[in-house]
């Protein structure tokens, strides 16, 4: 082995040997075990949230193929309707044209080409981070088979009655030309207006206090032209004698009733709110309630459109509604006709005032566009029957989320689930299989041919197929199933679903777990016809924050690329990563202050290893977890440790009786053996609880602390000492190279390049056959290798030699300088430990000798430390140069009361106090405390050696 820890020198070409080898296949004799990976965007990269889930995937996925279960891992990528048809449309822009230039069918094949030729990078990143998919079965949602699953689903669903064409509102994308999603529009918290504005009271009506008016306030002016009523709360006083009466309403002289709806909050405003039912989400639900008219401003012909044309809305009023809009609205931008209606109010001496007030605007995730509730025709699946059984399926067992209380947050949306908008006015995507005839009646079917035998529709028929695709998340919502072949009963439909596992964010709960649940359960179904499950268990991780705790974002410029950390980066490459594409001056400026501020030396190599060690060290159950890099820099360490712990077994594991030839097993072999098999279950336990942080904090306090620091330690003495027995040094050589073998087997799921790199090595003097690690069984706890005796005698043994190091730290005495030891208080027991143990600790603690005193003896001034009830004293006389250790304690006593002084003069300056943020004061609070804990210590060791 090299001397020194190369990561890149070993990932790489060890990836590339596992997958040419069909490592990552399933082959386990035993039960199956499948996670279906969560098809990232194909237009995407790799960020934090990737490295996060794909870390967890791969630990739970080598664990259970080292367990022996016959594991799938399976891989593939989302067409990603929208982001893929933005990329290639701004790329057609830069040739100065557009999609309709080039029609539909070419327009296609130029996304085509690009998936082609550019789609598969974030394929070739989840390699990077050791993810052991299998590639073999890789699948993407536009593949043929994947495509012919989308339209089974859809023609079932639609026969069963759960698929339909209605005019409900959408949020419309008014770029892109196209609805979207709720998980595809941003709320921005901005500043804006409130419009507080009369509405005339028609028939001589008067309100309690005698006015002829109403006062309604709003935050979007210009939908008022589509107004079908004002609401009060039934409830408030002032306005139920108006109940049912009428206001004009301005502009368009239309009357509009006054209605009554709980709906309306009395301490809002004046209490009177009004009813934009094609314009806005809540008031849809009170026109329903109320049976009022939906009246769009956007699109004169919504209500006569052929149902396969391709939707425009862009933002502006349309001509007419019943032709009551007022001519000089007709054409104008929203924005723009707000100005013109507020000036028009504002002159007909109807705007009352305009109030500065707080808005959550809504606004497309891709397109940075105001989005528009819009009313319109689209295809909807009928949610309620199927969320019954998912629901059942939750509160049954069948499917389990862990943590737990995200099954609340399951439970409160699917109790509530709206009616799901699937048409997307977009080109590229599963394009919806209806097709129509000349007078709008609509076919389903799953081509044109079986539209026409099934209708009896002969050539003469002009038919023309609906120009919508689907919502990306249909498609991913059979994704369990659908790449395993269904419709059809393949073998491996048979063998593999239902699935274990889904990992994901609570952030996509609703949009894709609930989905996939209920899309399954209907779709597929056991032997005995009883619903299919995707999966039996929902393990949902936070998200991914800075070292503050704040969302890594582009604009708060603290996003990280996985790859820059397992590659390393230098500083100016990072700088234009983060700064790249903003379009504000003073925010590239100030992001790359950050950067520079936070990265002077930009960012090291750690190697992945490192990297997917930090994130399941970080994955307690389903917080966001604080990514700090001196986390991945403490586990570089660790990766460090264990190299460097190899080369040692290494260099000293021959002849370690592995051909049979008698061994003897020493107290640190017994002891380190005994630890083994609590660390094997614990880390087994913990995995299968899915407690991803605890399973790293047991191993890495195995390998590091008990094997490196002590094991490797106290191995020393036998082998270094030519008068051992053999046996006894052919029982340690096979102890260290047994036992990391098996920690190297425990540590592979975490940690998949240095393990295999150091077993190859390794195994042979195990005399263990096998060409990769990762198909070597998983370690046993085997309980009756637990020696509690030696597991008490090492304890002692630990403890006394970490007080005499701690005695040489505190007096300064040098490492090599040989302590002669007293002890009192000596039980039995002590005495027989030190007896059995004289050459080792004299060996390990560097003691020159050990001498029992009687109870009652007096001993020379000395250091103490404390093992149990027994003393260890350490005389100080003629160990140290008195008057030079106490002149070096006097300078360091008076720096750290310089620190005391300086940072107390900071806490107690108010101004500082006032306006530093909380975090800083808390640091300063923090370094005092330490300044002087540290100063009352040394004052104290000032104090003993002043009296020898």
């Amino acid at each position: 082995m090299d001397k020194t820890y190369q990561p890149h020198a070993i990932e790489t070409s060890w990836y590339e040997t596992w997958e040419s080898e069909n490592y990552f296949a399933p082959q386990g004799a035993g039960d199956s075990y499948t996670i279906m990976i969560p098809p990232p965007n194909v237009t995407g990269s790799l960020h934090m949230g990737h490295g996060f889930n794909n870390a967890i995937m791969d630990a739970l996925i080598r664990f259970r193929r080292m367990q022996g279960r016959n594991t799938l891992w399976q891989p593939g990528t989302d067409h990603a309707g929208i982001a893929t048809q933005m990329l290639v449309e701004r790329q057609l822009e830069a040739t100065g044209q557009n999609r309709h230039d080039l029609g539909r069918e070419k327009f296609l094949e130029k996304i085509w080409e690009w998936k082609d030729q550019s789609g598969g990078n974030i394929s070739r990143q989840i390699r990077r981070l050791g993810s052991s998919v299998d590639w073999s079965r890789e699948r993407f949602t536009m593949d043929d088979g994947l495509s012919e699953a989308v339209k089974e689903a859809f023609v079932r669903l639609h026969e069963d009655g759960l698929i339909y064409r209605g005019k409900r509102l959408v949020n419309w994308d008014t770029k892109l030309h196209t609805a979207i999603s709720d998980l595809e529009v941003e709320n921005h918290d901005e500043k804006g207006f409130l419009w507080n504005l009369k509405y005339p009271l028609a028939d001589g009506a008067k309100t309690a206090e005698g006015n002829d008016y109403l006062i309604v306030a709003t935050t979007r002016p210009e939908t008022m032209l589509g107004d079908a009523a004002v609401a009060v709360n039934p409830n408030d006083e002032r306005y139920q004698a108006l109940i049912g009466k009428f206001v004009e309403l301005p502009l368009v002289g239309r009357r509009i009733p006054i209605i009554a709806d709980d709906y309306c909050d009395p301490e809002f405003g004046t209490g009177c709110v009004k009813i934009t039912p094609a314009h806005d989400f809540n008031d849809y639900e009170v026109g329903k309630r109320h049976n009022l008219p939906l009246l769009n401003i956007f699109d004169k012909n919504a209500a006569v459109l052929p149902a396969c044309q391709v939707f425009n809305l862009d933002g502006t009023l349309n001509e007419s509604i019943d032709g009551k809009i007022p001519a000089e609205y007709a054409g104008l931008d929203r924005f723009e006709a707000r100005k013109q209606i507020v000036a028009a109010f504002d002159a007909a001496g109807l705007l009352v005032s305009v109030d500065d007030h707080g808005l959550k605007v809504p606004k497309g995730d891709r397109s940075g566009t105001v989005i528009e509730p819009w009313l319109t025709d689209q295809w909807y699946v009928s949610t309620k029957p199927l969320a019954e059984p998912a629901i059942a399926a939750v509160e049954d067992g069948r499917i389990a989320f862990v943590p737990k209380q995200y099954e609340n947050m399951y439970f409160s949306w699917m109790r509530d689930i709206q009616d799901w908008c699937i048409s997307r006015q977009l080109w590229w995507g599963h394009r919806i299989p209806a097709w129509y005839d000349e007078s709008g009646k609509v076919y389903v079917g799953r081509d044109e041919a079986e539209v026409r035998a099934k209708h009896n529709l002969g050539p003469d028929v002009a038919l023309q197929q609906d120009n919508d695709v689907l919502d990306t998340w249909f498609s991913s919502g059979l994704w369990t199933f659908s790449t395993l072949g269904w419709p059809q009963q393949t073998e491996f439909l048979k063998k593999f679903h239902s699935t274990d596992v889904l990992v994901t964010g609570f952030d996509i709960i609703f949009f894709w777990v609930a989905r996939m649940i209920m899309l399954t359960m209907h779709l597929v179904k056991n032997e005995d016809g009883t619903p299919q499950v995707p999966f039996k268990t929902v393990y949902v991780h936070g998200l991914v924050r800075d070292g503050q705790g704040q969302k890594m974002s582009k604009s708060k410029g603290n996003v990280l690329d996985p790859l820059d950390i397992i590659d390393g980066i230098d500083l100016e490459t990072l700088v234009q990563k983060r700064t790249s594409g903003l379009m504000q001056p003073k925010l590239a400026k100030k992001i790359e202050k950050q950067t520079r501020d936070e990265f002077a030396d930009g960012i090291a190599s750690y190697g992945t290893d490192a990297l997917r060690f930090t994130f399941c060290s970080l994955a307690s159950t389903g917080r966001d977890i604080k990514f700090d890099m001196g986390r991945v820099e403490g586990y570089r360490n660790f990766c460090n440790k264990i190299w460097n712990a190899a080369r040692y077994v290494l260099d000293k594991g021959e002849d370690c009786g592995q051909n049979g030839e008698a061994y003897e097993l020493s107290l640190a072999d017994r002891w380190i053996i005994s630890q083994l098999q609590r660390t094997e279950a614990e880390v087994t336990r913990q995995l299968d609880q899915f407690r991803f942080d605890l399973a790293a904090q047991a191993l890495y306090e195995f390998i590091w602390n008990q094997y490196c620091d002590w094991y490797l330690e106290l191995s020393k003495p036998v082998l270094w000492d030519e008068n051992a027995p053999i046996e006894r040094q052919r029982g340690t050589r096979r102890t260290l190279v047994r036992v990391l073998e098996v920690a190297l087997r425990l540590a592979h799921p975490f940690m998949p390049f240095i393990t295999e790199e150091i077993w190859q090595r390794l195994a042979p003097l195990a005399g263990i056959e096998g060409k990769t690690i990762m198909l070597q069984p998983w370690p046993v706890a085997n309980e009756a290798r637990i020696d509690e005796a030696a597991e008490s005698d090492i304890e002692w043994l630990k403890t006394l030699m970490l007080g005499t190091r701690n005695i040489r730290a505190e007096m300064n005495i040098g490492p090599g300088k040989p302590l002669a030891v007293f002890v009192k208080n000596a039980s039995a027991e002590d005495q027989r430990r030190l007896t059995e143990n004289d050459a080792l600790l004299k060996k390990l603690a560097k003691l020159e000798s050990i001498t029992v005193l009687a109870d009652d003896a007096e001993a020379p001034l000395s250091a103490t430390a404390l093992v149990g009830e027994m003393e260890v004293l350490v005389p100080m006389a003629g160990l140290i140069d008195k008057g030079a250790e106490l002149a070096r304690l006097d300078k360091e006593i008076a720096r750290l009361q310089g620190e005391v002084q300086r940072v107390g003069g900071k806490l107690s300056n108010a101004a500082f106090v006032d306006k530093a943020p909380a975090e800083v004061i808390d640091k300063e609070r923090a370094k005092l405390a330490e300044a002087e804990q540290a100063q009352g210590k040394l004052a104290e060791q000032r104090s003993r050696i002043a009296s020898l």
